[in-house]
């Protein structure tokens, strides 16, 4: 496994992967326990992951091309391909995820694969929030949801004093 890290606007990245693809990018790395002794500091294997995740920070990027091999049940992989599935700057309702992958009593279930996800941003975990419109839980913490969506165009207004409460 090979290991690299990354400066963006939410603060450092930290990609890992190997020859099959990117399996990992966490924003808080130091509560997940990464990266793993056995690693390897990457030379070039992450290197248009990063392009592309600066031109998305930049706001010239909509949708990522890069080969994702994330590590799941089925069911998480299952979620985690509706993920992709969300357009650049729209938005969906966990219920509504549950439905487009034919599951729509799997809400709860459909929550914690996406709070597995293990390649945040490029896999756009940050794109589901609460039916009312409010921002809920994310790995890398609400601001970094909020700033991921605000990039993206999503109209955050109703959800500012929740903001403020952060």
């Amino acid at each position: 496994m090979y290991f690299r890290f990354h400066d963006s606007p939410t603060g450092p990245l930290l990609l890992a992967g190997d020859a099959a693809g990117l399996q990992m990018l966490y924003m808080d790395t130091e509560r997940r326990g990464y990266p793993n002794a056995d690693w390897q500091p990457a030379t070039r294997q992450f290197d248009e992951a990063c392009r592309q995740l600066d031109r998305y920070f930049a706001g010239k990027l909509k949708r990522f091309d890069l080969l994702l091999a994330p590590h799941g049940t089925p069911f998480q992989q299952q979620v985690w391909q509706a993920l992709l599935q969300i357009p650049f700057g729209r938005t969906t309702s966990y219920s509504e995820l549950a439905e487009s992958i034919g599951k729509p009593k799997a809400v709860r279930a459909v929550g914690t694969a996406n709070g597995a996800n293990p390649i945040s941003i490029i896999i756009p975990c940050h794109r589901v929030i609460g039916r009312d419109g409010s921002l809920t839980g994310y790995a890398g913490g609400l601001p970094r949801k909020a700033l991921l969506l605000k990039l993206e165009g999503v109209n955050l207004q109703p959800v500012q004093d929740q903001l403020l409460l952060i």
